[in-house]
């Protein structure tokens, strides 16, 4: 059916006015509110409004403008509960889905309310209804007074990034009010606030806090989606995280969230997920959007004997079409909103090359890409890929276009196969620690393109990493199949905890090692929340379903690893206080002035530069980074020439002592530590030009000028 402004939709109703087909969702105004949805091969939409006994009232749509139903009803308030039924043709072999038996959520929803209950009334092959095992949309008031909120503004390569999730950092922290604890409000206490600011990042990065549910096979096996990486409300905070209920509170509540980081400086980015929905396969629940719009919303094969069938390059049953006009719209419109609206400071897209898609190729001039480059709020917030999917030519790192940022994988493995002694050598460990140039310098992007990570939500954390060869994922009911097989780990000889203390000694020195070497590489680091205090998930690597203590960070004292937090603090503060370890310009191994040293210089063990030959000498793993300060190779904003010190650090990843020695005079007269991994290094220390420092095994240390 057409979607024109010129169809004749069913006649008039009773009770609603023909209203605005704009904006899309339910606008409220006192004592009216507009509901509009997009539905264009529809030939009818109902309102459904739900009282606090669950009564259903339907009120049918009549008037139809560009594919969107729409319609005002006087008398609808904020937390009114509502939901859409569609009519129209039974054809899946043509993209068409429609249902009225099935209650639909607004894609546009800014609250939703309830949850989904697994039932066979939510496959969209029968005429079960299925509003008692879905969830409803809400009516939201938007008001919120943000008092000049102190939005903070954190260059690149001044950033941070603190990777945690909302409920998991506090749902077991004992110096945040119990009703509070794993809540937006809860993480907006003080003593979470007060940890975030005394660690020294800058930047916290939200695991997905859009309205998300639980895939079926998991309720099968009592488990639920713990990580939220399955979306179903693109503009709704999550529910589950709300201390205030389910009627629109959690929108203020996160509102006030957003507001209390930044007045501790803290900028919020948002992990989103917009390359599949909850929705699944074809034969998962009907919630949404594939009873409005199934052919625009998802990508179909387009050829063979099941042209739409459904194509996936997510891994979760279907793909959402970004080059479709109105799904582009819903994503831009929704990364909008919770700029403007919700006040965040930027987004890590999931998967995002599933987006980046022209057709089924992989398209970095595509819609996508370009719509947000050429966006005039968008593209002026931090924008994170995940520059991979799961597909064969979706792995893209170093391939999205500036103002992109991109998650380095290469980083993670590289600098984990160093530390264990399996790098092959030093040569691409430079490349790691210097900024990746070979992935970011061709296209005009600086060493802050790069986001370094050697750990993340997914997979190890930082303590497991050292203490386990094999994932231990018995809990997740997957008979071992789920999470990677190749971890690049190392458990330091004993698997899983251990009574030996020189085993848990090498353990922490290993955590501190890699923390350190992050926390100090070109680039932008970010911590996994809780790496820092010894967190571990007892070897599980895919710990997406247990919403549990396994996930939860645990903020008991654990004297073995505090050790461990103040190395993180340290390296932390080093980076803030000196702009030589967090350039915004690639360092060229050559003088920024006449006379001076080299910017950057690679250092053999004897104190000298490395030959061409030692880059190819897959037994060496000691290697010194040497980065002078004095000017910087950047410029101040009035072009004057900014000094700053020059730091040298040490890596041996070996398993002996290795003797190192100080460049000669010209490089510096004297150097002091200032970071060890070594806990009989003290601080301090200062050797002159020539001098020797054994360096023991398998340790870092950091020397300032």
């Amino acid at each position: 059916m057409s979607s024109t402004a010129g169809d004749q939709p069913p006649g008039p109703a009773a009770g609603i006015w023909p209203g605005q087909h704009h904006p899309l969702g339910a606008a409220w105004t006192q004592g009216l509110t507009n509901f509009a949805v997009h539905a264009p091969e529809a030939t009818g939409v109902e309102v459904c409004l739900f009282d606090d006994d669950g009564t259903e009232t339907r009120h049918q749509l009549t008037e139809r403008t560009l594919g969107v139903w729409h319609g005002s009803i006087p008398g609808v308030e904020c937390g009114q509960r509502y939901g859409y039924r569609a009519s129209g043709p039974w054809d899946p072999a043509a993209g068409r889905r429609f249902n009225p038996a099935k209650l639909l959520l607004d894609p546009y929803s800014r609250a939703i309310s309830g949850s989904v209950v697994p039932s066979p009334a939510l496959r969209d092959d029968n005429d079960q209804d299925s509003a008692p095992a879905t969830a409803r949309s809400v009516v939201v008031d938007e008001q919120f007074d943000w008092d000049e909120d102190a939005r903070p503004s954190i260059r690149w390569a001044d950033t941070v990034i603190y990777e945690l999730h909302v409920k998991g950092f506090t749902a077991l922290h004992d110096r945040v009010p119990e009703h509070l604890r794993g809540t937006y409000a809860g993480l907006s206490a003080p003593a979470p606030l007060a940890y975030l600011k005394d660690l020294g990042v800058t930047t916290v990065e939200l695991l997905p806090v859009h309205q998300f549910v639980s895939e079926p096979a998991l309720a099968e096996r009592g488990l639920v989606n713990y990580w939220g990486y399955n979306s179903i409300g693109f503009f709704a905070p999550h529910n589950g995280y709300s201390s205030t209920g389910d009627l629109g509170g959690q929108v203020a509540e996160f509102k006030q969230m957003v507001k209390a980081l930044h007045e501790a400086g803290l900028e919020v980015v948002l992990d989103v997920v917009y390359n599949h929905t909850a929705e699944g396969g074809p034969d998962g629940p009907t919630l949404s959007f594939r009873g409005l719009d199934e052919a625009g919303f998802y990508k179909h094969l387009g050829s063979g004997l099941d042209p739409m069938g459904y194509w996936d390059v997510t891994g979760c049953g279907n793909t959402v079409d970004a080059s479709n006009p109105a799904v582009l719209r819903l994503i831009l419109d929704s990364l909008r909103y919770w700029v403007t609206e919700m006040h965040v400071d930027g987004f890590r897209f999931d998967l995002a090359p599933a987006l980046a898609r022209t057709g089924h190729r992989v398209d970095m001039a595509g819609h996508f890409i370009t719509a947000i480059g050429q966006d005039p709020v968008l593209r002026h917030v931090k924008l994170i890929a995940e520059p991979w999917d799961a597909s064969q030519d979706g792995y893209q790192v170093g391939s999205f276009p500036p103002p992109w940022c991109e998650w380095n994988d290469r980083y993670r493995d590289t600098i984990r196969d160093f530390w264990r002694a399996e790098s092959g050598g030093v040569r691409d460990v430079a490349s790691r620690l210097a900024g990746s140039s070979d992935l970011y310098a061709d296209d005009g992007r600086s060493p802050y393109a790069s986001i370094n990570f050697t750990t993340s939500h997914d997979g190890f954390t930082l303590r497991d990493l050292v203490s386990y060869n094999d994932k231990h994922n018995e809990a997740n009911g997957e008979d071992g199949r789920d999470g990677s097989d190749h971890n690049h780990s190392w458990n330091c000889g004993v698997e899983g905890p251990s009574d030996d203390p020189d085993v848990n000694a090498l353990r922490r020195r290993q955590a501190a090692n890699l923390m350190s070497t992050l926390v100090l590489s070109a680039g932008v680091p970010m911590i996994t929340a809780g790496d820092e205090r010894g967190r571990t998930q007892r070897g599980n690597n895919n710990a997406y379903c247990q919403d549990n203590e396994i996930s939860w960070l645990d903020w008991a004292a654990d004297d073995a690893w505090l050790g461990l937090y103040e190395v993180t603090k340290a390296a932390l503060r080093l980076r803030r206080e000196h702009p030589v370890l967090r350039q915004r310009h690639f360092l060229e191994g050559r003088p920024a002035v006449a006379g001076a040293p080299k910017d950057l210089a690679w250092l053999h063990p004897e104190g000298r530069e490395l030959h061409h030959a030692e880059w190819f000498d897959e037994r060496l793993h000691v290697l010194g980074m040497f980065v002078f300060g004095d000017p910087l190779r950047a410029p101040g904003p009035h072009g004057e020439r900014l000094r700053d010190s020059s730091f040298l650090v040490w890596f041996n990843a070996t398993a002996e002592p290795a003797r190192v020695a100080m460049p000669e005079r010209a490089w510096a007269a004297s150097l002091e530590v200032v970071l060890s991994t070594d806990e009989q290094q003290q601080a301090g220390v200062r050797l002159q030009a020539g001098e020797s420092l054994t360096l023991a095994a398998r340790s870092l240390v950091a020397l300032r000028s």
